[in-house]
């Protein structure tokens, strides 16, 4: 097995386990809840074949759906983020880059990563709480689960771009 694949099977691990037993008890405002585990689509490789980035969004929205029981919500919404990430990440890197570029504030800048960032969190969030919700009768509490959770997910993706620099 090679050490990238180790590494990303660690940080699946912690993803998942800091996800479920931590960030998903936690509902400020009773609207806003991080969802840290989209972490892991924003930093696949420009070179990464697709099937394997579908592959593991799927497999990490399945955990997720089974800590949170939320039956395939996250894992429908993992595996949409992870169809549009290599098209995204190709909308922000110049064109004179090398293939095996990842995402980060380093590679691609500030402005770019954060917008970057901030497309796919709202996607996913987007979709996540629709297929939760699954109707518009309350569509204002629809509209702050949505706003709070793409804020408080953007502050701390962020705030770990931050340390890993």
């Amino acid at each position: 097995m090679s050490i990238d694949l180790m590494k990303r099977l660690g940080i699946f691990v912690v993803l998942v386990l800091v996800q479920g037993l931590v960030f998903n008890h936690i509902h400020l405002f009773n609207c806003a809840t991080p969802l840290l585990y989209i972490i892991m689509v924003l930093h696949f490789r420009r070179n990464h074949p697709r099937w394997a980035v579908l592959l593991w969004c799927f497999m990490m929205g399945l955990c997720i759906d089974v800590f949170a029981n939320t039956p395939g919500v996250a894992a429908a919404s993992m595996t949409l983020v992870g169809l549009l990430q290599p098209y995204l990440f190709e909308l922000f890197v110049p064109r004179d880059s090398s293939d095996d570029l990842e995402p980060s504030v380093r590679t691609i800048g500030m402005g770019s990563y954060f917008l970057y960032v901030l497309i796919i969190v709202l996607v996913y969030n987007l979709l996540f709480f629709t297929l939760e919700t699954f109707n518009f009768f309350n569509w204002m509490q629809w509209l702050m689960c949505i706003g709070g959770s793409t804020v408080i997910t953007m502050v701390m993706v962020m705030a770990i771009e931050g340390f890993r620099k």
